[in-house]
C-alpha cells in the first residue's frame, strides 16, 4: 500500500465519515491493483486509479439519469468486478444499494424490486434483463435497467451509462458525499431467507464503516500483498463487507471464474492470501482429502500418523515451544508425504480462510490446522452487517465462533437465545415496524433466533436455531445441526436433513453426492454403516432410527437451498412429507 499523501485508510476511518467519503478517500489513497479477474481469455488486473476512475464516471451516469439522493438502486448479478463498480458508483452517487442474488426467480426479483421501491437496476446479462423486462410496466418506480453486458432492449450499456455522466462535475460526487449522514441508510440486504418472504434489512452507514472497523481491529492482515478470494454472492452481506474491507486495505480482491468447478483451480492460479467461504466448501475439500484413505489401511494410517504429528508440532508453535529433535524430523516427513499436498489445494500464500453462514465440524477445522492451514469460524447475520465474533490464529478455540469483535456486546438469555448489541445492528426491516419491533428491544438489543451459550473467556460456541429445535414427542430437546454436520462428514453423502418434531424418534433424508454409486443395491448399506457410526457419537435421544434416500441432491435451483448453502428445512420437510410419514410406519394419504 503506497499512500499518496500523510493520510492512511485508518486516519479516514477514525475521521468518522460515511462509507461513501470514506471510500471517496481511501480508493485515492491505494496504488496497487485493486481487482484481478478472469475476462474470458486470462486474467486481467485494474489498479486502484482505475477503479476509482471508473466507479466515479458510472456515479457521474447515474446522477445523469436522475438519480437522487436516498434512491434505491438494485445489483442484480454474479460475483464479479462489474458488480463493485456499480455497488461503488451507486455509492458515490449518494444512492442506497440493493443487492439481488442473480439465483432469484423473477418472483422474487419483483418482491425485492418492489418492496426496496429501486428506480434503477444493474444486471449482469441477457438472462438477467429477461427477468427484469417485463416487471417494468408493473413497476413504475423502476426506470432503468443497466446491463454489464451487451446492449439489449431495455437495457442502458455499461459504457453508454459511463459516457452519459461526462457532463457531471466531479465536484458534485463530493457535494452528495458530504450531505450523507452515518445513520442514513447505506443499503437495503434482503435476507436469503430459510423460511418465508425475504425482508430488507437496512444498514445504515455508521452500520457498515463500523463492522469494518470492528473486524480490522480484531484481525490482523500481515501480508505485504493481501490477496482475497471472493466467490460467495456480492448479494450476500459477508461478501460484501469482504469486498468493502480489501478496498479499505488497499488488497486485490480476485474474482472467481464463476464456476464451481474451478473453484480449486482458480486459487491455485491466484494464491489468495485470505479465503472467505461456507462450511460446504472446506467439507468437500475435507473429503477430498481423506476419501483416498477411507478404503485402505495403510493410507489411512499414514494420514492419521501424519494429522497427529501435525497436531503436536502446531501446539508446540502455539506455546512457543521448541518441537524436539524427534518431533521435528517427523514433522518433516509427515508434512513432505501428506501435510503439504493438503496446504497445496489452498495455494503457497494463504495466511487463513474465514468460515461462517453455517456451522462447521470442529474435527475439520483441526484437521486443516494440523496441516497448517488456519480456517477461523466466525459468526454474524445480516441484522449485525455481517460479522459480530470470529476466531483469530491468535486467539483460536475449535468448536467456538470466537470472541465477540471490539464494541460488540453479547448476552444469553434465560431461555439460550443469543442477543447482540453495538454500532453494527441494523437500524431495522424495510417499511416492517411490527417485525423490527419483535428482534430489536428498547435498549437496542438483537435477538438473533441463534441458540448459544459463552465460556469464562469470552468465546461463543452457537448450538443451533431456535426455530430448528426439534422437541420429541417425549418432551427431550434435540438440535439437529450438530447431527447432520456429522453424517454430512461421512462418504457419499453430501445432505442430510434430520426431522423428528412431536415424533418418537428421529429420522432423516440423506441426499448423496453425485459421484456416488447410487445404483449399486449396496451403497444403502454403506450409508447405515455410517448412520451407525455417526450415532454412537450421540446419546440415545439423538440417534437416527431410519432414514431415506433422495432420489438427487438438494439445490438452490430447486429452492432447497439458500446461496450460501444453508439448507431450507421446512421446504424439504414439505417436498418430502410422504417419504418422512413412511419413517414412522404412517400410511400416505391418498
Amino acid at each position: 500500500m503506497n499512500p499518496t499523501s500523510t493520510r492512511t485508510a485508518a486516519d479516514v476511518a477514525a475521521a468518522g465519515h460515511t462509507l461513501s467519503r470514506s471510500l471517496l478517500d481511501t480508493l485515492d489513497l491505494h496504488h496497487g491493483v485493486a481487482a484481478r479477474f478472469h475476462d474470458g481469455s486470462g486474467w486481467s488486473e485494474l489498479r486502484y486509479s482505475q477503479i476509482a476512475e471508473q466507479a466515479r464516471r458510472l456515479a457521474r451516469g447515474l446522477i445523469r439519469l436522475g438519480v437522487e439522493p436516498g434512491d434505491r438502486v438494485a445489483i442484480l448479478s454474479d460475483t464479479r468486478v462489474e458488480w463493485t463498480l456499480a455497488d461503488l458508483a451507486a455509492l458515490f452517487a449518494g444512492a442506497v444499494v440493493v443487492p439481488v442474488y442473480q439465483t432469484n426467480s423473477a418472483g422474487e426479483c419483483e418482491h425485492v424490486l418492489a418492496d426496496s421501491g429501486a428506480r434503477v437496476v444493474f444486471c449482469e446479462d441477457d438472462a438477467q434483463v429477461e427477468k427484469i423486462a417485463p416487471l417494468l410496466g408493473r413497476l413504475p418506480q423502476l426506470e432503468h435497467v443497466i446491463t454489464f453486458g451487451v446492449r439489449r432492449s431495455p437495457a442502458i450499456e455499461l459504457e453508454d451509462l459511463a459516457r452519459a455522466g461526462g457532463a457531471v462535475p466531479d465536484g458534485e460526487l463530493d457535494a452528495r458525499a458530504d450531505a450523507v449522514r452515518p445513520d442514513d441508510p447505506c443499503t437495503i440486504v434482503y435476507t436469503s431467507g430459510t423460511t418465508g418472504a425475504p425482508k430488507g434489512c437496512v444498514l445504515t452507514h455508521a452500520n457498515v464503516r463500523s463492522n469494518i472497523d470492528m473486524i480490522e481491529r480484531r484481525i490482523r492482515f500481515d501480508a505485504e500483498e493481501n490477496v482475497i478470494y471472493l466467490w460467495l454472492p456480492l448479494a450476500h452481506v459477508l461478501a460484501r463487507i469482504v469486498q468493502l474491507l480489501a478496498l479499505d486495505q488497499g488488497a486485490t480482491l480476485a474474482y472467481w471464474r464463476r464456476d464451481t468447478a474451478l473453484l480449486l483451480d482458480d486459487v491455485a492460479e491466484l494464491q489468495p492470501t485470505h479465503l472467505p467461504s461456507v462450511p460446504r466448501v472446506f467439507e468437500k475439500i475435507y473429503a477430498a482429502a481423506t476419501a483416498g484413505a477411507s478404503n485402505s489401511r495403510p493410507r489411512r494410517m499414514l494420514l492419521d500418523w501424519a494429522i497427529g504429528v501435525g497436531r503436536r508440532a502446531q501446539a508446540a508453535r502455539e506455546r512457543a515451544r521448541p518441537l524436539g529433535v524427534g518431533l521435528a524430523a517427523q514433522h518433516r516427513l509427515a508434512d513432505r508425504l501428506v501435510l503439504r499436498r493438503i496446504r497445496r489445494v489452498f495455494g503457497d500464500r494463504l495466511q487463513f480462510a474465514v468460515t461462517g453462514a453455517a456451522p462447521v465440524d470442529p474435527d475439520i477445522l483441526r484437521f486443516f490446522h494440523a496441516a497448517g492451514v488456519y480456517v477461523l469460524e466466525g459468526y454474524g447475520m445480516t441484522e449485525t452487517t455481517a460479522v459480530a465474533a470470529v476466531n483469530t490464529i491468535d486467539e483460536l478455540r475449535f468448536g467456538t465462533v470466537g470472541r465477540p469483535l471490539p464494541g460488540c456486546s453479547v448476552r444469553i438469555a434465560p431461555d439460550g437465545e443469543l442477543l447482540v448489541k453495538g454500532p453494527h445492528v441494523f437500524s431495522g426491516y424495510h417499511d416492517a415496524p411490527d417485525a423490527t419491533a419483535e428482534v430489536i428491544d428498547d435498549d437496542g438489543w438483537l435477538a438473533t433466533g441463534d441458540l448459544a451459550r459463552q465460556d469464562d473467556d469470552g468465546y461463543l460456541t452457537i448450538t443451533g436455531r431456535k426455530k430448528d429445535l426439534i422437541i420429541t414427542s417425549s418432551g427431550k430437546n434435540v438440535t439437529p445441526a450438530s447431527i447432520e454436520n456429522a453424517l454430512q462428514q461421512q462418504r457419499w453423502i453430501s445432505h442430510a436433513v434430520v426431522y423428528g418434531d412431536r415424533r418418537p424418534y428421529l429420522t432423516a433424508l440423506i441426499a448423496l453426492e453425485p459421484d456416488a454409486p447410487a445404483s449399486d443395491p449396496r451403497i444403502r448399506e454403506e450409508i447405515q454403516r455410517s448412520v451407525d457410526e455417526v450415532n454412537a457419537r450421540f446419546a440415545a435421544i439423538e440417534q437416527v432410527k431410519r432414514f431415506a434416500l433422495l432420489d438427487r441432491d438438494l439445490s438452490e435451483e430447486a429452492g432447497e437451498l439458500t446461496p450460501t448453502a444453508k439448507v431450507k428445512r421446512q421446504v424439504v420437510y414439505e417436498r418430502h412429507r410422504d417419504r418422512l410419514d413412511a419413517l414412522y410406519g404412517e400410511r400416505t394419504p391418498a
